[in-house]
């Protein structure tokens, strides 16, 4: 170990986390977005369709004819659609 503590950030084109192996976006990456887009859920919610859309085309390149039906809920589903008011 380099004693570098690695972000959780997508390794491309296999989408699993580079700090802890897991598919990305794993939980600390989850709450890194939900804490730098807090003010502005919409944004986030097109920053990650963008990211979902990249995955699949990267994935599919892995794996040709290979289905991804997960994809939807790991990117998206996860988001709250309300404010915690």
């Amino acid at each position: 170990m380099n004693g570098r503590i690695e972000a959780h950030v997508p390794s491309r084109p296999t989408w699993r986390c580079r700090a802890c192996g897991v598919a990305w976006p794993c939980s600390p990456a989850k709450l890194n977005l939900l804490a730098v887009y807090r003010e502005d859920k919409p944004a986030l919610m097109v920053h990650l369709v963008e990211l979902r859309e990249e995955a699949a085309e990267q994935l599919a390149g892995l794996e040709p004819g290979g289905q991804f039906p997960d994809l939807h809920r790991r990117f998206t589903d996860w988001v709250p659609v309300r404010s915690a008011e």
